[in-house]
């Protein structure tokens, strides 16, 4: 059986997206095990979550919090890697690495600020 050029690469480029995924899902297993702040967002999102299942959201509810939830998840995990990455390059105080991290963390409160607008919106008035 002969293999042309096209398929070489399409399997070549399958098996290297197999291996970009694992690697995806190790970061997202390393972050989940290792980092309290994303331990505190999951405590979060099943308690959102199960309020969201009691009050009965609607579709267009649950694309808010959806939303909501993977900014402050994807936000939180830029935030780590970006600490990782400076913390391995040196742990002396550094005033342009001191700013990425500030920039960095900012981007999450933002993020976490916007979700608990959301939430706010789609939830209190159910509530009260």
């Amino acid at each position: 059986m002969v293999i042309n050029t096209k398929d070489e690469v399409s399997l070549f480029a399958v098996h290297h997206q197999k291996i970009g995924f694992r690697f995806a899902l190790h970061g997202i297993k390393w972050a989940l095990t290792h980092q309290v702040n994303i331990k505190i967002h999951v405590y979060a999102i099943v308690i959102v979550v199960l309020l969201g299942l009691i009050l009965n959201l609607q579709t267009s509810e649950w694309l808010f919090i959806v939303s909501a939830i993977f900014s402050v998840l994807v936000t939180e995990m830029i935030n780590t890697s970006i600490e990782q990455a400076t913390d391995a390059v040196t742990k002396k105080f550094d005033s342009t690495i001191g700013l990425s991290k500030d920039l960095a963390a900012g981007a999450v409160l933002l993020s976490a600020i916007y979700a608990s607008i959301i939430g706010i919106i789609i939830f209190l008035p159910k509530i009260l």
